[in-house]
């Protein structure tokens, strides 16, 4: 009896090893760069497909446009496993491929040349997965309006763009010269999607094709349809269109309610720089899910609330005083879609300053001090479980902490700095420096090494890749005030202030004590500004 328990022990352990490693490579192959997908660069999409709500069902190609980086016969798209390739044409031929999960790869009749252009038609179609919990979980979502009209959006963060259209499906690439998406749907229903819209045609099968046009480089999970009774409403900033797709019930409210934009606009461009796709425009698309940073198209489900779904995330009150959705994912314009992330496990570079953007939207508003005590609500949020930074290749990303975490080290690095002119020129420099750039955590903190004219790298590192944030001890040795930090980067040095008897002082610790010039009697004299420094202080 013991030898039969003990082989199906070791049968279990053998299948879930043989699970774990089906699953490993399933994300490999998702979030890896292998040479079928870095041997070419895609140039243009052009998707061309037809949704219909009632059978939940997505049908058409995408004409794919690409440059050849190096010879191959053989390339990688992405398509997830339960949507039909009906087949892949190249020169009115159909090509070979293979399919393993999501990957498909394709084989072609002889190699490609070395910086040749090549075009090839993907057919497929299928019923698309069905969110439970979008944004939270990617999938369409399939719901009925208060007119019980198709109402009909999707979210593919993190989950991947290929869940509903064939693409390369890897954050390290963007078309470079955009893409067009064509968008089928019943007569009386409206597709909105990335761009500009270029023309609609009634089809005379009972569906109407909505043509969309974007001419920036756009990340695969931002292209994106939204399909309902819509409004359209057009308003204008400074010579930058601005475009509202609501539900035609919403048409009121939503004009006020989205006077917030200009004001935000106003903010981030004397920030961050101008809006990064003025050819494209700035849209928000009622959506039946609260939001997403879809390329100007960004998706808006906020139900016309102050804060998060009507709360406030940093129980200040201050989050009460402005729509959380539309100023938090019109961030994203400036970092997730100008500034895009090669990997998923980066994405700080996108949460992180985004919810930073947040503060700097309260500080434009309201001041410098409402600005800060915003963002030092935002505390309460973190838990420091897990690192910002995830595993690479295997498209994860690290704690959510990338998010309110994130926010607070930026913060901190800007008292770092110790110097707003001087922040605030960074800050714009980056977002200019790196326009339309796919860029890795590295470059980020080579920037900010190169600007701050130290070296920030065990900073980032501390912050980004563990789960403690640094404790600053202080000590009294001889009458002397003494301090050191205390963390898991053994070459971390930051400088830090604190109220010395009520003097602010700036005090520079190593992980090594040091004895300062500073007499005291008690610690009680020392306060550090923990309002300036996401750190602990023992």
């Amino acid at each position: 009896m013991k030898k039969i328990t003990l082989a199906c022990l070791l049968i279990f352990s053998f299948q879930l090893l043989s699970a774990q490693e089906r699953a490993t490579r399933k994300d490999t192959l998702q979030g890896g760069l292998r040479p079928e997908r870095t041997c070419f660069d895609v140039l243009h999409y052009d998707l061309n497909i037809k949704i219909n709500p009632d059978e939940r069902t997505v049908a058409g190609y995408n004409d794919i446009r690409f440059k050849v980086v190096s010879a191959t016969s053989k390339i990688q798209l992405d398509l997830f496993e339960n949507m039909q390739v009906d087949s892949i044409i190249f020169n009115s031929k159909k090509l070979n491929y293979k399919r393993e999960f999501g990957a498909v790869f394709i084989d072609f009749p002889a190699q490609l040349t070395i910086n040749s252009e090549q075009s090839l038609r993907f057919y497929y179609s299928g019923k698309p997965i069905i969110a439970r919990n979008a944004p939270w979980d990617g999938g369409f979502v399939f719901t009925k309006d208060s007119q019980g009209k198709n109402w009909v959006g999707v979210a593919c963060q993190g989950t991947g763009a290929s869940l509903w259209y064939p693409v390369k499906d890897s954050q390290s690439d963007e078309p470079d010269f955009g893409a067009t998406i064509k968008v089928a749907v019943p007569n009386g229903l409206m597709d909105v999607s990335n761009g500009r819209l270029t023309g609609s045609e009634d089809l005379k099968n009972g569906y109407t094709r909505w043509d969309w046009e974007v001419k920036n480089p756009i990340n695969t999970y931002s292209i994106n349809v939204s399909i309902g009774d819509y409004v359209h409403i057009h308003d204008n900033y400074k010579g930058l269109d601005l475009d509202y797709y609501v539900l035609r019930d919403n048409e009121a409210k939503a004009r006020k309610h989205f006077e917030e934009v200009k004001s935000m606009m106003e903010c981030f461009q004397s920030k961050f720089g101008p809006y990064p796709f003025a050819e494209d425009g700035y849209k928000l698309v009622e959506t039946p899910y609260l939001g997403m940073e879809h390329q100007s198209a960004v998706a808006y489900g906020n139900h016309y609330l102050q804060g998060y779904l009507g709360t406030d995330r940093t129980r200040t009150g201050i989050g009460l005083t402005f729509d959380y959705i539309t100023i938090h994912e019109s961030g994203h314009e400036w970092f997730g879609n100008n500034i895009t992330s090669k990997d998923s496990a980066d994405m700080w570079i996108h949460e992180g300053f985004t919810t930073y953007s947040e503060s700097v939207y309260v500080e434009c508003q309201q001041g410098y001090e409402k600005g800060q005590h915003y963002i030092n609500g935002l505390k309460r949020n973190v838990d420091n479980d897990r690192p910002i930074i995830g595993p690479y290749g295997v498209n994860k990303e690290g704690s959510g902490d990338m998010y309110d975490k994130g926010a607070l080290f930026l913060n901190t690095l800007r008292h770092v700095v110790n110097n707003d002119v001087k922040w605030w020129k960074m800050f714009l420099k980056y977002s200019q420096t790196f326009h339309n750039k796919i860029i890795d955590n590295d470059t980020v903190i080579a920037f900010f090494n190169a600007e701050f004219g130290m070296n920030l790298t065990p900073v980032f590192d501390q912050y980004l890749k563990h789960t403690a944030i640094p404790n600053l001890e202080l000590r009294i040795s001889k009458g002397k005030l003494e301090y050191r930090w205390k963390v898991d980067e053994n070459k971390f040095a930051m400088p830090v202030d604190v109220n010395i008897k009520g003097k602010k002082t700036r005090i520079y610790p190593t992980t090594n004590w040091t004895t300062s010039k500073f007499k005291i009697d008690s610690l009680q004299d020392v306060e550090a500004l923990t309002n300036d420094f996401y750190i602990n202080v023992n």
